[in-house]
C-alpha cells in the first residue's frame, strides 16, 4: 500500500470560515445569479492564495539515505517544489524520487529522466532499464510500473536501436517487468526476430514477449506482429503462452475477420475461454463468418447450461452471454431461436457496460432489448471519476440530466444521487465509484422505440450516453440492425485515436491560412467551452485558455499535446485526488482543503458541496496523474480541424 500524503492547510479559524462561506455559496448560488463553476473558480482563487506552498528546505549535502528520508517525507506538490537542475550529481536523489513517485504527471517523469541522464552522462533508454527492477511487476501492468515501462518505449527510436545489447540483457533478467521492458524495445528497435528467438530460447519467454506487445506504442508495428501472434495461440504452447497471445490479439486492427476464425475454438478450452471471449466481442459484426459463430452458439448455449447456478453472476459469465447473445443475431432464424428460448429457460438477459478509463463514455454505444422482457445491466467503472447510468423516455436524456445536475447530489425519490424525480426517468443505478460495479433489473418497456441511457453526474451527459434500443422481435432485429440515431445530435464518426505523433510535423504548415470563426465553433463543438473560459465565455472547471499561447511561450507543439495528451502536464490545483476509505469506497476529485482531522473534496466543479472525510477513515489517499479532461476529446475531428483549433488557440491571445 501506497505511503498516505497529506497536505495540511490551516487551523486559522478565519481561513476556516471562509471555506464555510464558499461551501454555503454552492447551495446559494442560484439565488445569488451565479454559477456552481463561478463558486469553483472563487474557491481556487482562496485556495491558491491561503494554500501557498512555499519551497521546502532539503539538505542535499547530507547522507544519501538522510536525503531519501527527507525527500520521502514531502508530498508531491512540495516535492516538485524542491530545488532542482540537471548539471549537478546532488540533485540526483531528487529526480530519482519525483521518476518513482506515484501520481507524478508525464511531463514531470520526462523532466527527471532526461535531468538523470545528463547528470549521469547517459542516455534515457540506460537511465530507465537501470532503474526499471526496482518496481514490483508482479500482475497485470498498471499504475507507475507501467508508465515507467510507457516512458522506455516513448524513447526516439535511435536511441533504442543504440541501446540494442542493453535490451537484449534485460530480457535474459530474472525481473518480469524488466523482460516485457527488453521485449518490447527490441522490436521497437526493429528487432522483432531477435526478440522471438531470445524468447524461443530455453527458458521460454514467449508468454512474457506476447504481454509486451500490446504496449508498444506504434499501431503499424503491432499490427506487423500479427502472423506471430496468431501462431502463439496453436495447441503446441503451453498455456500461458497461449494465454498471453490471445490477449495480445487484441492490440492488432488488421484481418479481424482471420482473427474471429482463429479465436473462436478457444473459448472452449477453460484456461483460455475469459479472455478468448474478451478478444472476440471486440471484433465487429461484420467479420464473424457464419460456420465459426454456428459452432460459437452451440457451445455457449450448452455451457450456460451446464452452468451451475451460483456461478451465473459473475463478469465472466455474463460476458459470455453477450457473446452468444451478438453471435445468435448471425446465424439462420430456426436456430437462433431455438438456441434463444434455451437461453431464456436459465438465464435473464444481461448488459455488460463498462466506463472506459480517461474518456468520459461507455463501451456499449447501444443494444437491442426484446419489448416486454427482464433486463438486467451491470455498470462495472474502470474510470477514475464516479458515475452512473440512467435509461430515460425516447429524446428525453438532456432534460434529465440538466435536472439532475440542478437538483444535486440530494438523494430523492429513487433513493440514488443524480438520479432526478422526473416522469421522464425509466430506471437508473447509484453512483458507482471508481474500481466498483453495479447491478440493475428491470423489465423492458412494452413499447418499441430508441431509449437513450446517460450519466447524469454533472458535465457528464455531452459525452457519456448510449441507446437501449427496444424491438418487438430481437431474433430478426439482431439478423438485420439498424443502428439508433445519436440522441444528442452528434454525426460525427471516430476519425481515428490521435496522437502528438501525428501532427509532429506538420504543425507549422498546418497553422496556415486558418479561420478564426471555423476555429471557435469547434471550440465549441468539441464541448472545450463546459470547462474552459476564453474571455468572458465558457466556464471555469479547468485553466483559462485566454492566455494559453502566451503561457506556452508559443509552442503549438506543446500546447496541441495539452489537446491529445492531457494528463500529460496537469496544472496542480487542477489535479485529482484518490481517497480510499477503510469501508473500501473510493472518492476522487479536487481537494479544496485538508487539515489534520478531515479532507474536503470536490467530487465536481457543479456539486453543491464538498465531500468531508475524516482523516481516521482513511486508508489511503492517491494523488493522479490522470487529468480531470476526458482523452480522445480530438478523435472525432479530422486533421484539418484539429489545426484549424490549434489557430483559434493561438487567435485569441492575440485579441487580447
Amino acid at each position: 500500500m501506497l505511503a498516505r500524503t497529506f497536505n495540511p492547510v490551516t487551523s486559522d479559524p478565519a481561513i476556516m470560515l471562509k471555506s464555510l462561506v464558499y461551501c454555503v455559496l454552492f447551495f446559494l448560488s442560484p439565488v445569488f445569479g451565479i454559477t456552481s463553476s463561478d463558486v469553483f473558480a472563487q474557491t481556487h482563487a482562496h485556495a491558491e492564495k491561503e494554500q501557498e506552498i512555499k519551497p521546502p528546505k532539503i539538505f542535499l549535502d547530507k547522507n544519501p539515505r538522510i536525503v531519501k528520508y527527507q525527500l520521502q517525507r514531502l508530498n508531491n506538490a512540495r516535492l516538485l517544489l524542491v530545488e532542482r537542475s540537471d548539471d549537478d550529481p546532488k540533485f540526483l536523489l531528487v529526480h530519482q524520487e519525483i521518476l518513482g513517485r506515484e501520481g507524478i504527471a508525464k511531463s514531470d517523469r520526462d523532466d527527471a529522466v532526461q535531468a538523470i541522464a545528463k547528470i549521469n552522462d547517459t542516455d534515457p533508454v540506460t537511465v530507465l532499464l537501470d532503474l526499471i527492477p526496482d518496481f514490483d511487476s508482479e500482475g497485470d501492468l498498471k499504475g507507475t510500473a507501467k508508465q515507467f515501462v510507457s516512458l522506455l518505449l516513448e524513447q526516439n527510436n535511435d536511441t533504442l536501436k543504440s541501446r540494442t545489447g542493453s535490451l537484449i540483457e534485460a530480457t535474459e533478467s530474472d525481473n518480469r517487468l524488466l523482460k516485457i521492458a527488453g521485449f518490447a524495445g527490441l522490436i521497437l528497435a526493429g528487432a522483432p526476430t531477435k526478440a522471438f528467438d531470445i524468447a524461443s530460447a530455453p527458458p521460454n519467454n514467449l508468454a512474457t514477449l506476447f504481454e509486451s506487445i500490446p504496449l508498444i506504442p506504434n499501431q503499424k508495428i503491432r499490427n506487423s506482429l500479427r502472423s506471430r501472434i496468431i501462431e502463439g495461440i496453436d495447441d503446441k504452447h503451453s498455456i500461458n503462452v497461449r494465454l498471453a497471445a490471445v490477449k495480445a490479439v487484441t492490440s492488432i486492427t488488421v484481418d479481424p475477420s482471420g482473427n474471429f476464425k482463429a479465436l473462436a475454438p478457444l473459448v472452449k478450452i477453460p484456461e483460455l475461454r475469459e479472455s478468448a471471449v474478451r478478444a472476440l466481442l471486440k471484433i465487429p459484426r461484420k467479420n464473424r463468418d457464419l460456420p465459426s459463430a454456428e459452432q460459437l452458439a452451440s457451445f455457449l448455449v450448452k455451457f450456460a447450461e451446464d452452468t451451475p447456478t451460483a456461478d451465473r453472476t459473475s463478469n465472466a459469465f455474463v460476458e459470455a452471454m453477450q457473446l452468444a447473445d451478438q453471435t445468435l443475431g448471425l446465424i439462420p432464424s430456426e436456430m437462433s431461436d431455438r438456441y434463444r428460448k434455451r437461453l431464456s429457460d436459465v438465464t435473464v438477459r444481461v448488459i455488460l457496460i463498462h466506463t472506459v478509463g480517461e474518456e468520459m463514455r461507455y463501451d456499449v454505444p447501444w443494444f437491442a432489448v426484446q419489448a416486454g422482457t427482464d433486463i438486467q445491466i451491470i455498470l462495472k467503472n474502470e474510470d477514475l471519476m464516479a458515475h452512473n447510468l440512467v435509461i430515460t423516455k425516447p429524446d428525453a436524456l438532456q432534460s434529465v440530466a440538466l435536472q439532475a445536475a440542478a437538483e444535486g447530489p440530494s438523494i430523492g425519490p429513487s433513493g440514488k444521487q443524480y438520479v432526478p424525480d422526473s416522469d421522464n426517468v425509466l430506471f437508473g443505478t447509484e453512483m458507482v465509484s471508481a474500481e466498483k460495479q453495479t447491478r440493475v433489473t428491470f423489465r423492458a418497456p412494452s413499447e418499441p422505440g430508441e431509449y437513450p441511457y446517460v450519466c447524469t453526474f454533472p458535465g457528464h451527459w455531452m459525452r457519456m450516453y448510449g441507446v437501449m434500443v427496444v424491438v418487438d422481435n430481437l431474433g430478426e432485429f439482431q439478423r438485420n440492425p439498424i443502428e439508433p440515431k445519436d440522441p444528442v445530435g452528434s454525426n460525427r464518426p471516430v476519425v481515428q485515436a490521435w496522437k502528438i505523433e501525428d501532427f509532429n510535423s506538420k504543425i507549422e504548415m498546418g497553422l496556415r491560412g486558418r479561420s478564426f470563426e471555423i476555429g471557435k465553433k469547434i471550440f465549441n463543438e468539441a464541448t472545450c467551452a463546459q470547462c474552459h473560459q476564453v474571455g468572458q465565455e465558457g466556464k471555469a472547471v479547468g485553466p483559462d485558455l485566454t492566455d494559453v499561447w502566451s503561457r506556452w511561450k508559443g509552442d503549438a507543439a506543446g500546447v496541441l499535446r495539452e489537446v491529445i495528451e492531457p494528463s500529460h502536464k496537469i496544472e496542480p490545483k487542477y489535479s485529482v485526488r484518490k481517497v480510499i476509505t477503510l469501508d473500501g469506497d473510493v472518492i476522487s476529485g479536487i481537494v479544496l482543503s485538508e487539515d489534520k482531522n478531515t479532507i474536503s473534496i470536490l467530487p465536481n466543479p457543479e456539486s453543491a458541496e464538498p465531500t468531508v472525510i475524516a482523516q481516521d477513515d482513511i486508508d489511503d489517499m492517491i494523488k493522479s496523474s490522470v487529468s480531470i479532461m476526458p482523452k480522445g476529446l480530438m478523435d472525432r475531428f479530422t486533421e484539418d480541424e484539429i489545426f484549424e483549433l490549434l489557430d483559434y488557440l493561438k487567435s485569441i491571445n492575440s485579441k487580447k
